[in-house]
C-alpha cells in the first residue's frame, strides 16, 4: 500500500463522486418508500452496497489503496469519538434500565405532567436541555429512554415520542451559545455569538412555537393506558446526575461515565442486580449498539471517498456559479451547507467546510454576516435532523431499536425550522439583518 497517497488532497470537482450517496438513498430510502415498509431493507446492507460502489468507482488508486482511503474515513477522529459515545450510551441506558431508573423517571414525569401535556412537556424539556448543554446527542441519550418508557404507558407510538425528543434536541443545537455549530458558524463568518443568536431566535422561535402548539393539540387526545406508579426517588438520581452534569457543561463522556457509576452503585445498594448482573447489563447495552457502530464506520468510509473523489468540491463550484443578488447569495450559502452536510453527516464539519466560501460570498454580495452565520447553522441542523444516517437519529434508533427512517417521518421541528429558514431568505426576514 502506498501510504503517501492518503493525503487531504482531493481530486478535481466531479459530480459522479456523489453517486454512492445516490446509491444509498435508492437502496434504503426509495425502496422503503416504494414497498411502504421501513424495516424491510436493513440500513447496514444499504451502506454496504453504497460502500462497495464507492470503492469500485474510485479512480487513481489500487484496490488496496482505495480500501485504505475508505478506512481512513471510517477512522476519522470525529467518527471514533462518536463511537465511544455510542458505547458509553449503550452501557448507561442498559444499566439505568436494569436498576429501574427509567421506570422511576417515567413515573415521576407522568405524575408531574397531565396526560394532555405529555407531548408538549417532553418537547419543551428537550428544547431546554439541548439549549443548556449545547449538544443534541447528549439530550437524546438522556431523554429518549424516558420518552420510550412514557410511550409504553400511553397510546402514543414509541417512534412518535422518540421523534419529539430528537426534534427538540436540534432546537438547542441550533441556538445554544456553547454548541459547536454556533461556534463554527460565528467564527467562520466573523460575527459575535450574541448577534447570531438574535437572528436565529427570530427564525427558530416561530417554528418551535408552531410545533409546540401542535403537540398541545395532539396531546389532548392522549389516553394514559397505565397509571403512574410509585416513584422510587433514589432510582431517579442517575438521571438527575446526568442532566445536572450535562447542563453544567461537562463533556458528554464524563456525563455518561457518572451515569453508569451512579446507576451501578444505586442498583447494587437497592438489590436491583449483583455486581456481575451490572456488568452483564453494561455488556448487553454495548452489544446493542453494534449495528449503530457498524453503520457509523461504513458511513464515514463512504463519505470520505465522496470527498476524496471531488464530490464536495463539485458542490462548492456548481452552487457558486450563478449568484446574481443578495437573495441568491443567501440561497447559495444554504444549499452549500445543506449538501455538504449530506456528504459529511456532520453539521459542524459541514459548516467548517463551506464557512470560508460562505464568508466570501457574504462579503461580495453584502450579506449581513449575522444572517450568513445563522443560515449556516440553521440549514446544517435542518439537514442533520432529517438524514437517516446522521449520528443523532442513529443513536435514537439504537436506543429504541427502531428504523432510522421511521423516525425521520415524524421529525416535525426540523422540517418546520427548514421551512421557516427558507421563508426568511425569500421574504427578507428579519428585515434588520436582511
Amino acid at each position: 500500500m502506498d501510504y503517501n497517497k492518503l493525503t487531504p488532497i482531493v481530486n478535481k470537482p466531479n459530480g459522479w463522486a456523489l453517486s454512492p450517496l445516490a446509491v444509498f438513498l435508492c437502496v434504503y430510502l426509495i425502496t422503503s418508500l416504494v414497498i411502504n415498509d421501513f424495516y424491510k431493507v436493513p440500513i447496514t446492507v444499504a451502506f454496504m452496497v453504497a460502500s462497495i460502489f464507492a470503492v469500485a468507482v474510485t479512480k487513481g488508486l489500487s484496490l488496496n489503496d482505495r480500501l485504505l482511503q475508505y478506512s481512513s474515513g471510517a477512522a476519522n477522529k470525529n467518527i471514533m469519538l462518536m463511537i465511544w459515545i455510542f458505547i458509553m450510551a449503550g452501557a448507561f441506558a442498559e444499566s439505568a434500565k436494569a436498576m429501574g431508573a427509567i421506570d422511576a423517571t417515567v413515573n415521576l414525569t407522568m405524575q408531574l405532567l397531565p396526560g394532555n401535556l405529555l407531548l408538549a412537556g417532553i418537547f419543551l424539556a428537550s428544547c431546554f436541555i439541548s439549549l443548556s448543554i449545547g449538544t443534541s446527542v447528549g439530550t437524546i441519550v438522556a431523554l429518549v429512554p424516558v420518552a420510550a418508557g412514557i410511550a409504553a404507558r400511553t397510546d402514543v407510538s414509541v417512534v412518535f415520542m422518540t421523534a419529539i425528543v430528537v426534534g427538540g434536541a436540534f432546537f438547542g443545537d441550533n441556538l445554544s451559545f456553547i454548541s459547536d455549530t454556533t461556534i463554527a458558524a460565528t467564527r467562520t463568518q466573523g460575527c459575535v455569538m450574541r448577534d447570531k443568536f438574535r437572528v436565529n431566535f427570530l427564525i427558530a422561535l416561530p417554528a418551535a412555537a408552531l410545533v409546540f402548539a401542535y403537540y398541545i393539540f395532539y396531546g389532548s387526545h392522549i389516553e394514559v393506558t397505565q397509571d403512574a406508579g410509585h416513584v422510587e426517588w433514589v432510582k431517579v438520581i442517575p438521571y438527575i446526575i446526568v442532566l445536572g452534569t450535562a447542563i453544567a457543561g461537562m463533556h458528554v463522556m464524563l456525563v455518561l461515565l457518572l451515569g453508569i457509576l451512579s446507576a451501578g452503585i444505586i442498583g447494587l445498594a437497592c438489590g436491583s442486580f449483583d455486581f456481575f448482573g451490572w456488568l452483564g447489563g453494561m455488556g448487553d447495552g454495548i452489544i446493542g449498539m453494534g449495528e449503530l457502530i457498524i453503520i457509523t464506520l461504513m458511513a464515514g468510509g463512504m463519505l470520505e471517498l465522496i470527498r476524496f473523489n471531488g464530490g464536495v468540491d463539485y458542490i462548492l463550484h456548481r452552487l457558486t456559479k450563478h449568484i446574481r443578488n443578495k437573495r441568491g447569495a443567501e440561497l447559495s450559502i444554504a444549499a452549500l451547507v445543506s449538501l455538504a452536510n449530506m456528504c459529511t453527516a456532520n453539521n459542524t464539519i459541514a459548516i467548517i467546510t463551506v464557512g470560508p466560501l460562505a464568508n466570501d460570498i457574504a462579503e461580495q454580495y453584502k450579506v449581513d454576516k449575522r444572517k450568513s452565520a445563522s443560515i449556516l447553522d440553521t440549514f446544517s441542523c435542518v439537514v442533520q435532523g432529517i438524514i437517516p444516517y446522521g449520528a443523532q437519529i442513529l443513536i435514537a434508533a439504537g436506543l429504541t431499536q427502531l428504523s432510522p427512517l421511521s423516525i425521520v417521518s415524524y421529525l416535525y421541528y426540523p422540517m418546520a425550522l427548514g421551512i421557516a429558514a427558507l421563508l426568511s431568505i425569500l421574504l427578507r426576514y428579519p428585515k434588520r439583518y436582511s
